[in-house]
């Protein structure tokens, strides 16, 4: 298993990403290696979490089997292109746009104090502050 080191941890992956990515089914390398460094980042950006680049590129170093910081600028760009790419062919929408919708369906509003999936995903652009996430994995490996 070439991303996980002697504790079993996949690399690169702090603890707070690591309880990220078992919320939305991402619990081994083998998982992570079947889906892929953007289609688990994407789970997670789904799931109403705020993930930073760091973490798309934590899980490509963790395939890839290096640091993330050790990822060239060319993989970097085309993880972020399809990822861009991932989120246009299927936009992750607000709690506040879910409840939109229900509302002009008719259907009843979510009740005051409920998550949505996505409740706290944000409707700013995709690159929009993208170090304003937690920024753990430049601290571990």
């Amino acid at each position: 298993m070439a991303g996980k080191d002697d504790t079993g941890k996949i690399r690169n992956v702090g603890p707070k990403s690591a309880a990220w990515l078992r919320q939305v089914g991402v619990r081994t390398q083998e998982d992570l290696e079947r889906l892929g460094p953007v289609d688990a980042f994407m789970k997670v950006k789904r799931a109403g979490f705020r993930p930073s680049l760091n973490l798309l590129y934590a899980l490509a170093g963790a395939i890839e089997n290096c640091h993330w910081a050790d990822l060239p600028d060319e993989r970097k760009a085309e993880l972020v292109l399809a990822a861009e790419s991932a989120e246009t062919a299927n936009p992750i929408k607000t709690r506040w746009q879910k409840q939109s919708e229900r509302s002009e369906r008719g259907a009843p509003a979510a009740p005051p104090g409920h998550d949505d999936e996505s409740s706290s995903a944000s409707s700013d652009g995709f690159l929009d502050d993208p170090d304003g996430g937690h920024g753990e994995a430049t601290h571990e490996e």
